[in-house]
């Protein structure tokens, strides 16, 4: 069956570039590792699509619309489909005053905003710095290789899925009371990233959705802090854990 606009769906996808055969991106874990892409920073598994929300490349959600669930497909999508073609008019030559004015220091490699548009430092040489304001992949051919994992029916479901987006934590991690008769949503937050960078804008980024997505169901979204004591098990592995290096921690 076809996917409509507004379904929610899990998938999995990896991406190569055509020209190199290289993997630029995935969202298994195992496989970042593997390919030396990985990242620690972010979570990985199957990632949630909102049918027409425009998370995804427009071509790569067309052709999603035309799988089943569990299906798994290879899309191609030449540049025009992509990131567009590489625009020889978008690599700008600067004076090396003109950024230290600005006080920016920069490197050959160097992503940098500048004069609002986001580029990469690819030379500098004679008091002249060359800046790319290509996107790092216009010009490439791209192939996805998609599985749609799951369709998400329930309100349950659908906002697990917002809170792992949004909070960056695994949606069997996500803990969610709803109450459908006064259509109010309780979110409880995990001690560990109450403390997180941007957690506010997070948290609004995902009401804001929540109330555009899923606004025939919500009312009214409430978040509440959770804090739980450590057992005295749960302490005594902690400090077990640390005798070693003299009670700090290793993180590995």
């Amino acid at each position: 069956m076809a996917l409509e606009k507004g379904d929610f769906v899990l998938i999995e996808y990896t991406v190569r570039v055509k020209e190199t055969g290289n993997i630029i991106d995935t969202t298994i874990g195992e496989l970042a590792k593997r390919e030396g892409i990985y990242e620690s920073s972010r979570l990985y598994g199957p990632m949630l699509v909102v049918i027409n929300r425009g998370w995804i490349l427009k071509s790569l959600e067309e052709a999603l619309k035309e799988m089943d669930v569990g299906e798994e497909k290879e899309i191609e999508l030449p540049p025009e489909k992509a990131y567009g073609p590489r625009d020889p008019y978008k690599v700008k030559v600067f004076s090396i005053r003109e950024f230290r004015r600005r006080g920016i220091n920069v490197r050959v490699g160097d992503v940098i905003d500048f004069g609002g548009a986001t580029g990469i430092v690819k030379s500098i040489t004679g008091g002249r710095v060359t800046v790319d304001f290509n996107h790092p992949l216009a010009g490439k051919t791209l192939v996805y290789k998609v599985r749609i994992v799951k369709k998400l029916e329930n309100i349950l479901e659908k906002t697990k899925a917002l809170v792992s987006r949004h909070l960056e934590i695994p949606m069997d991690e996500a803990s969610i009371e709803y109450d459908g008769d006064s259509k109010v949503l309780i979110i409880n937050i995990p001690t560990r990233i109450m403390t997180k960078k941007n957690i506010q804008y997070a948290k609004i980024a995902l009401v804001s959705d929540i109330f555009e997505l899923l606004k025939d169901y919500v009312r009214k979204v409430l978040f509440q802090e959770v804090f739980e004591r450590k057992t005295s098990e749960e302490y005594g592995e902690e400090r077990s854990s640390t005798s070693d290096t003299g009670g700090k921690e290793v993180t590995q």
